[in-house]
């Protein structure tokens, strides 16, 4: 089956940031899994070359705008290798071929009268690079850019637009899935419940001369969308190419909430004036924010992923942006937080497990996978991990399929859990000084082989050089690249009498002294000097301000084996996060759903029963008369959006 995915052509005014890179390997984990489950799949990502900002930018840097585009091209392409990144085909929209589809496409819209030419008079936003309604401004102002637009009025070329908004909110409500995560696509279709405005496509070479010319017009260029959205078309060879004959019933776009409107509007109305079927789905995540603001080049807080690979590698870092985000919803980085879950998730969890496992099996059983015990000896333990091992892999589809890459993760670390539980609980160590157990350690180190090679087949889409490192020490290097997601469910696939190697450090730790050399952004802030208490108990603002409070809501609660005490919590605050709370004794599970209490969301990560823990619950304790202890967890009293910081 094919696969066609896209990452946005990136605006090259800036050099490539943490928001690029992390859309980019969303669509780069997305085909993996994809040829993981057995498509052909091709995946597109390039750069968008046009347009006002471009020009400005090739001006104040003393350099001509062709010139500029192919340096920050050129970074661009540069920086997808150091992150793993394999794309298909890197399009640029100065290609020649581009340019020359464009202006047929232009040429064939305008043939059929759906572009006219007009005066218009808006607001002009030019860090959009395109006119705003009043609706769309926030206090007079743009909401990306925070400039008040200029006012214009000037003569151009228009898509009637307007003609297919019916068409449009008909597609959308009869395919639920073309605009995803589901509030995008309420966003979408409350837009469109007012007269959509038709879209202005040009600009005057008066005004600007970098970028398409209009075919039928020479004084005009092309508006930067209905130059920018055709690279989908260009790079599978539209119209002749046996390529778009192939991918486009199958393509599906991944983009930023920021970009939404062209995409889920302009693009599907334009695909219908060609006479093309739409898009198959349209991926909208949110932002990646540092200090809690949008990371932007103008506020100096852009974080770079080539640093970040230099300091963590480039697994952590592909590691982190998938397990960090709830797709579709905004998320905080900050290097604490990469540093914690390199150290704490990768190198202790995963690392740690890897190297012991194959320790043992290289000094209990000479380094050789061992046939395992008859299915009828087989102990609860074992078929607990199985039915685990089986459950995480259906669970890790489903997820990926649904962009829920956080959730395929936290369902792989479940079974890892699972398996350091495995070797406690089986204890190989203390087996082999048995001979009667020597059947028992060969079983309990046959299905740890087992269960490391299916954990290494469905990180290859998301670790793929740590997945290829797991294979080649697993003795199945030369079966990685073509195994299947089918493989991860067969038992038995590790042949008895595989030669393993000794695994080595996967993850080596991470010290806090090395964050020196990470980039500025990712740094912790140095703190300030704490202002000296005047009485004693109390601290000031300063200390007080360290501490980040927010309301978060309760969306999952179950119960922690082996506890009386502890319930694990799925919250959002807007981020989706774990915490272990110690309030069994006073909550069932299923009384705190819903619930919106309140967290401290910047507190260290910590391990409590093996399950890590992003914050804390506030509660108040009360002392009862019979001398017990009551807990009361702190709750919001009004409505309050999940997030909200306690000021």
């Amino acid at each position: 089956m094919p696969t066609y995915v896209t990452t946005p052509i990136y605006y090259v005014n800036a050099m490539p940031h943490l928001g690029h890179a992390y859309t980019t390997i969303v669509a780069d984990v997305y085909s993996r899994f994809r040829r993981f489950c057995g498509d052909d799949v091709r995946f597109q990502t390039g750069t968008d070359e046009h347009g006002e900002k471009i020009a400005e930018a090739a001006a104040k840097a003393g350099e001509t705008p062709r010139a500029y585009v192919d340096r920050i091209a050129a970074a661009f392409r540069e920086t997808w290798p150091h992150l793993s990144i394999e794309p298909d085909y890197i399009i640029r929209t100065t290609d020649v071929d581009h340019v020359k589809t464009v202006q047929d496409i232009l040429q064939r819209v305008y043939d059929q009268d759906d572009i006219y030419f007009s005066e218009y008079s808006g607001l002009y936003c030019k860090g959009c690079e395109r006119f705003l309604t009043e609706k769309e401004l926030v206090e007079g102002k743009c909401p990306d850019h925070q400039v008040e637009p200029k006012s214009i009025t000037e003569q151009n070329y228009f898509f009637r637009m307007s003609k297919y908004q019916e068409w449009l909110i008909d597609h959308i409500k009869a395919n639920p899935d073309f605009i995803t995560p589901e509030r995008y696509r309420n966003e979408v279709l409350s837009f469109l419940s007012e007269p959509l405005e038709d879209l202005c496509i040009s600009r005057p070479t008066s005004r600007l001369t970098w970028g398409i010319p209009l075919p039928f017009d020479a004084n005009f260029v092309t508006y930067v969308w209905f130059d920018a959205l055709i690279n989908y078309l260009t790079g599978i060879g539209y119209p002749d190419d046996p390529n778009f004959s192939l991918y486009w019933g199958a393509a599906e776009h991944v983009i930023a909430k920021d970009i939404l409107k062209p995409h889920a509007i302009y693009w599907p109305t334009m695909l219908r004036a060609m006479d093309l079927e739409p898009f198959q789905r349209l991926h909208v995540h949110g932002y990646w924010n540092v200090d809690a603001t949008k990371m932007s080049k103008s506020l100096g807080n852009v974080v770079r992923p080539k640093e970040l690979v230099e300091i963590y590698g480039v697994d952590t870092v592909r590691y982190f942006v998938l397990r960090e985000m709830s797709f579709g919803l905004d998320a905080s980085f900050s290097g604490d937080a990469i540093l914690a879950r390199h150290n704490a998730d990768l190198a202790n969890d995963l690392g740690n497990l890897f190297s012991r496992s194959l320790a043992m099996i290289d000094k209990y059983v000479e380094g050789q996978v061992p046939a395992r015990e008859k299915a009828s000896l087989l102990t609860p333990d074992d078929r607990e991990l199985m039915s685990a091992v089986s459950a995480m892999v259906a669970e890790y589809r489903e997820y990926m399929e649904a962009f829920a890459f956080h959730k395929a993760l936290q369902a792989v670390w479940e079974v890892i859990g699972l398996l350091n539980r495995y070797i406690v609980a089986n204890a190989p160590w203390e087996l082999a000084k048995h001979p009667r157990q020597t059947e028992r350690l060969r079983t309990v180190l046959a299905f740890l082989a087992e269960a490391l090679w299916k954990i290494t087949l469905v990180l290859g889409p998301i670790m793929p050089e740590t997945a290829a490192k797991m294979a080649a020490a697993l003795g199945m290097g030369d079966r990685f690249a073509s195994a299947v997601i089918d493989d991860a469910v067969i038992w038995g696939h590790i042949p008895a009498g595989t030669v393993v190697g000794k695994g080595g450090q996967l993850f080596p730790r991470v010290e806090k002294k090395e964050e020196a050399a990470a980039p500025a952004a990712s740094r912790p802030k140095a703190k300030k000097e704490a202002t000296p208490v005047q009485e004693e108990g109390l601290i000031s603002f300063d200390q007080f301000k360290t501490m980040e409070l927010r309301v978060a809501e309760i969306v999952a609660a179950e119960k922690v084996a082996k506890s009386d005490r502890l319930l694990k919590l799925t919250v959002k605050a807007p981020e989706e996060r774990t915490i272990v709370a110690g309030i069994a004794q006073h909550y069932s599970p299923e009384a705190l759903i819903g619930q919106k209490v309140v967290i401290v969301a910047n507190l260290k990560p910590a391990k409590l029963m093996g399950i890590p823990s992003q914050g804390m619950v506030l509660a108040a304790k009360e002392q009862q008369a019979d001398g017990t202890e009551r807990l009361v967890v702190t709750t919001v009293a009004g409505p309050v959006a999940a997030g909200s910081r306690v000021a």
